[in-house]
């Protein structure tokens, strides 16, 4: 008795009440993270498996069109087309086009700022290189 009285007073010297059951908190968190993490990486998520990148972003103009520059190259048979704007967020667009018929030209354009074709030949002003 004197023996196990003696094992209780070592014990509470280095306040075992306190140390022994820490080992076994440890574990049980242990265990419930694994168990938790096994949990949401057998889940299974709906995400797509691949990206779409080939599509057109449609824009509305919705500001002024001050000038409208087209620079035809003949020789490449394309058309750098710039377009400055009195929008403050907005103020050069730029295009190109494979085609350096000004009639084509005029109505691509049309067709990409939504403004009519007579529209875009009163603003339009050209430069021609060989």
């Amino acid at each position: 008795m004197k023996r196990l009285d003696g094992i209780l007073q070592g014990l509470e010297l280095i306040k075992a009440e306190f140390w022994l059951p820490l080992p076994l908190v440890g574990i049980l968190f242990w265990l419930g993270g694994t168990a938790i993490a096994r949990q949401v990486l057998h889940n299974s998520y709906s995400s797509p498996s691949y990206l779409q990148a080939d599509t057109q972003l449609d824009m509305k103009l919705s500001v002024t069109v001050l000038v409208i520059k087209a620079a035809i190259d003949q020789s490449r048979n394309t058309t750098t087309v710039s377009i400055k704007t009195t929008d403050s967020n907005l103020k050069k667009l730029e295009y190109e086009f494979s085609s350096a018929d000004p009639r084509q030209i005029e109505t691509a354009i049309a067709q990409e700022i939504g403004l009519p074709v007579q529209e875009v030949r009163k603003l339009i002003r050209y430069r021609i290189s060989n």
